[in-house]
């Protein structure tokens, strides 16, 4: 698909909007931090006996969240190009739909 500048952790889409695969090792271990830091909270707490666990449940929500936008910030950083609308044409990307 192209060129990847050196400091690009991930690929372009060819069809969409944001970031593809990740295409170097910093990818891929912020790929997997990012799948490790929502999954395993969100798979531990309901085994845990806790005292409060709408509480337990919210954190839960609060570290997802942070994580997300952390991971779509950084993923958009470190693409190997802009996020913009690909039709899967690289001649002309922008165009409309037929």
């Amino acid at each position: 698909m192209g060129r990847h500048s050196s400091q690009a952790w991930f690929a372009v889409r060819r069809y969409g909007y944001g970031a593809g695969r990740p295409i170097s090792w910093q990818g891929w271990s912020l790929w997997i931090l990012f799948l490790g830091v929502t999954l395993i909270p969100t798979l531990v707490v309901p085994w845990i006996d806790v005292s409060r666990p709408l509480l337990a449940e919210g954190l839960v929500m609060l570290v997802d969240g942070i994580a997300i936008v952390s991971f779509v910030l950084i993923c958009k950083a470190r693409t190997d190009g802009d996020w913009r609308w690909r039709w899967g044409n690289t001649t002309d990307d922008q165009r409309s739909p037929e």
